[in-house]
């Protein structure tokens, strides 16, 4: 067996009613804290009113974050002198709290560690305690290492990444998804589903991401199927764990040529990041298998063999039978969601040299990404 390692949070709480435990914990780190929320402060009340005895800044998100928020945000945060910071939200919120952890005690500027366009230096310092509380199943952002930030004068999402930006403590109650709107339900989930079939097809993989990622596609795209018929709690368990899963796996393994093509068009469109990459998957698959051989083909077939079990249909036709699930289900394609097709050159070169290619179980020609674009 070729060797391998495991990266992950420091400690993973999973379950209904585990959000209840969030307080007692986040104390323990410290009486100072900044609380990363979302567009809806109410929806974070309870949080705050349950830290009554520590003092707490609270910062919301808006939107996936840029550069211009992201500093900021950094400029407040780093005036307040936190212990420890608390993302409560959706992957956005978890990004822009991941990334004020890891910078905060930084003592250069956000372009200093920022990869890509920065210039990608090593966080000297340790970052603070980073908290986790998903209320969307979908980027698994819980479980990973780096944040993304949108740089708009440059078109581009880049990372910031360090070992120690791994979560503290992550905790994922899938009673804070519950009641989430279909939209946003599918688009994240179907990034829930994208980042365990991603990681299983990877060249990286390794016996810990398969025994994560394999049980899991199946189940993540029964619950999707669920949940677009009605609110169903145990979808929301079972979608929650599938988001889980992706994160851990995707830290392990890497993923493909969704995310490769996804980074460069959400520096483009103002898309969301899931409903970008439920409308590549299908695609992806198809130009994957087309070009596959050897164990790549017998993963991929196994990926499809699992969505006509779930779908209908062969498992010749599953990546067809996938993307028109998900344009029935009312995802938009690219152009819609505001990919020009005069941007497909830009996206597809930048998509070339993007990291998590590397991961791609088969080596993609700028032609064949082309080609995906068109059809996505």
């Amino acid at each position: 067996m070729t060797p391998f390692g495991i990266t992950g949070p420091a400690q993973i709480l999973f379950g209904r009613g585990e959000a209840a435990r969030a307080p007692a914990l986040i104390a323990k780190f410290g009486r100072r804290g900044v609380l990363v929320h979302g567009a809806t402060p109410a929806r974070a009340q309870w949080l705050l009113d349950a830290l009554s005895e520590c003092e707490v800044l609270c910062l919301p998100t808006l939107s996936e974050p840029t550069l211009p928020m992201l500093q900021a945000a950094l400029a407040k945060a780093k005036d307040f002198t936190p212990d420890w910071v608390v993302g409560l939200g959706g992957g956005a919120v978890l990004d822009m709290a991941k990334a004020l952890a890891g910078l905060i005690p930084a003592p250069g500027g956000v372009m200093d560690h920022l990869e890509g366009v920065g210039r990608a230096l090593p966080l000297v310092a340790a970052p603070l305690p980073f908290i986790a509380l998903p209320t969307t199943a979908g980027t698994g952002a819980e479980a990973t290492k780096n944040a993304v930030i949108g740089l708009p004068d440059h078109r581009r999402k880049v990372s910031l990444r360090d070992d120690r930006m791994l979560a503290r403590l992550a905790i994922v109650d899938p009673a804070l998804t519950d009641g989430c709107p279909w939209p946003v339900t599918l688009a994240s989930g179907l990034d829930a589903v994208v980042q365990v079939i991603e990681p299983y097809v990877s060249c990286k993989a390794t016996p810990y991401t398969d025994a994560l990622t394999l049980p899991v596609i199946a189940r993540g795209l029964r619950a999707l199927l669920r949940l677009h018929k009605a609110e169903d709690a145990r979808s929301r368990d079972d979608l929650a764990w599938v988001s889980l899963c992706g994160g851990l796996a995707l830290a392990n393994a890497g993923l493909g040529a969704v995310h490769g093509l996804a980074g460069p068009i959400g520096g483009i469109s103002p898309a969301a990041h899931g409903a970008v990459c439920g409308a590549l998957i299908g695609p992806v698959l198809a130009m994957n298998r087309e070009k596959a051989d050897g164990v790549a083909r017998d993963r991929l077939n196994t990926v499809c063999a699992l969505i006509a079990e779930v779908m209908g249909g062969t498992a010749a036709d599953a990546p067809h039978t996938l993307a028109a699930w998900v344009k029935a289900a009312g995802l938009p394609d690219l152009a819609a969601q505001g990919l020009a097709r005069t941007d497909h050159v830009e996206v597809a070169q930048a998509a070339l040299g993007a990291s998590s290619m590397k991961g791609n179980p088969v080596v993609l020609s700028m032609a064949d990404l082309m080609s995906i674009l068109a059809t996505a």
